[in-house]
This record gives structure tokens, C-alpha cells and sequence, in this order.
């Protein structure tokens, strides 16, 4: 089904420390994964200055994210710029982006050190963060980079520009600049579309555009978008998820594909992803997958 990879034999685990219950699984894992002949297995949290040291090094040969989608992104924007492939196991709420339940634990990774498996690789975005043209920041995403409103109930004016030419204003709550993987975070919740994973475009949806354009536009890899912010209230730039940073009337928002990708370890084969989309679409996750 697809060509075998080298086995890996130089493992971490990384986890979230707002979930200490994944404690016991993360022991289970390791042992788990050492009776099969792989190095002692290093433990990491996502804060952990050590764990970016031990990939950089190339001491870790795959990095197992065990928790949710958040610990899966994380993992993602550490592992990323060293080319280490990033294997998730479910232990949070949802999972859209994690590869192994606790049902099936064991047999995959037994599949893992084996070297059946098969690498996926995802695009990311590169957001920066310009005032009065000095940079103030840089952000890697796997998901999306989001301009919007802050703590006052009312929208902003963004307009967004293509390659250094105005592509048209918002008056909306915000503003979603998404990879594929991102097409099923929040970009979904706001009516954009579902696009497949392996794709490379930038997708900008608009959050409750008020008589303004409210479709969804698909972007070349290629394309730069600079997202200028008019606004006389609070405004707030958020990249995947991270805390806020406050933005300022004419800060300027430039969004481009980043020089870095993510590699998951896949066990299904390529199709898994339309199979899996109906199951996932059904669930509601603060309910615990009912309906």
C-alpha cells in the first residue's frame, strides 16, 4: 500500500500539562514501545526548553503527541523546522488531526517500529505582524492566523490585499487565513469549505461579514495576503489558537506560505480522510461524541 519507512528507533513523547491524567498512558507507551527494541523513550511537556534541544540535535526520530489537537499543533510548530514527523494519540475530547485511539494503541505501534507506516505532509502559514513598517513579530501556524474584534461587541475594518493589491474590505467580526488542515478548525465553524489536507492554497473566510463580501476565497500557495486592521476599538491578532496579541488602527497582517511543513505518521491509507470526515462532522465534543 505504500513503501515501508526506516524504522524509527529514537522516540519522544510530548504532552500537555493541563492534562497530568495522560500520566499512566505515557508510562504504558513507553513500555510498550522499548519491549519492541527502541531507545529508552524521552517524555517532554510542549513548554519544555529541552524537548526543541533534543530535535534540533536529531535526537528524536518520530515525536508522539499524546493528548488533543492542541498538543497537536504544538508538536507540529516544534518538530516542523527540523523535519521530524509528528505521530498523534488521542487523549483529548476531539482528535480531527490525531492518527491512534486507545483502542488500537498497541497493534500501531507496533506498526511504527516496524516501519509500516507512511508520511503525510502538511503546508503552514507564516504571519507577521508590521506597525508603522517595523516588524514586531513572526508566527508559524498549521491552522490559521485570525484577525478580529477584541472584548467589544463590535466589527472592524479589515481590508485585505493579494500581492500588493486591494482585494476587498471587510466589515466584519474577523478575518481567517487558513491552510487545508485549518479548513476543518475554525474556518469550518464559520461556514468555509472542507478542503483535502495534501492540498497547498491559503483560504481567508470572513467571521460575520456585515454587508460586505461573505465567500470564501481560494489562494495559490504563492500568494501573499496583507491584512490591514482600521479600527477605533480593540482589535487582536490570534495564531492557532495562541493568547492574543493586541493590535493597533494600521497594523498590517502579512500571511504567506511558511518554508516549513509538518510530517504525520499515517497508518491508514490516503483515503482516510473522507471516511473519517463524516464520523468526525457527527460528534460534538464537549458532549463526548453524541449527537
Amino acid at each position: 500500500m505504500f513503501a515501508p519507512q526506516k524504522p524509527p528507533r529514537k522516540i519522544a513523547i510530548v504532552t500537555h500539562p493541563a492534562q497530568p491524567e495522560v500520566g499512566d498512558d505515557v508510562l504504558h507507551i513507553a513500555q510498550i514501545l522499548e519491549k519492541l527494541g527502541t531507545d529508552p523513550v524521552s517524555v517532554f511537556t510542549v513548554y519544555d526548553p529541552d524537548l526543541n534541544r533534543a530535535l534540533k540535535s536529531g535526537e528524536v526520530d518520530v515525536l508522539i503527541a499524546l493528548g488533543g489537537d492542541g498538543t497537536m499543533l504544538r508538536a507540529g510548530h516544534l518538530a516542523a523546522p527540523t523535519g521530524v514527523p509528528v505521530l498523534g494519540i488521542n487523549r483529548g475530547r476531539f482528535g480531527f488531526l490525531m492518527e491512534i485511539n486507545r483502542e488500537d494503541c498497541s497493534d500501531r505501534l507496533q506498526q511504527l517500529v516496524r516501519g509500516e507506516f507512511w508520511l503525510e505532509t502538511r503546508m503552514m502559514l507564516k504571519s507577521e505582524l508590521f506597525r508603522e513598517g517595523n516588524s514586531l513579530g513572526v508566527w508559524q501556524v498549521l491552522n490559521e492566523v485570525v484577525v478580529c474584534r477584541g472584548q467589544y461587541v463590535r466589527p472592524i475594518l479589515l481590508t485585505a490585499s493579494l500581492d500588493g493589491y486591494v482585494l476587498t474590505s471587510y466589515n466584519a467580526d474577523g478575518l481567517i487565513a487558513a491552510t487545508p488542515t485549518g479548513s476543518t478548525a475554525y474556518a469550518l465553524a464559520v461556514g468555509g469549505p472542507i478542503m483535502p489536507p495534501e492540498l497547498r492554497n491559503i483560504l481567508i473566510v470572513p467571521v460575520a461579514p456585515h454587508l460586505s463580501i461573505d465567500r470564501s476565497i481560494i489562494l495559490s500557495e504563492g500568494s501573499k495576503v496583507t491584512i490591514q486592521v482600521n479600527t477605533t476599538h480593540q482589535a487582536v491578532l490570534s495564531a492557532d489558537g495562541q493568547p492574543p496579541v493586541l493590535l493597533e488602527d494600521g497594523d498590517q497582517v502579512e500571511v504567506s506560505a511558511s518554508e516549513y511543513s509538518v510530517s504525520f505518521v499515517r497508518f491508514q491509507d490516503p483515503g482516510y480522510f473522507y471516511r473519517n470526515l463524516n464520523k468526525y462532522m457527527e460528534q460534538n465534543p464537549i458532549t463526548g461524541g453524541q449527537i
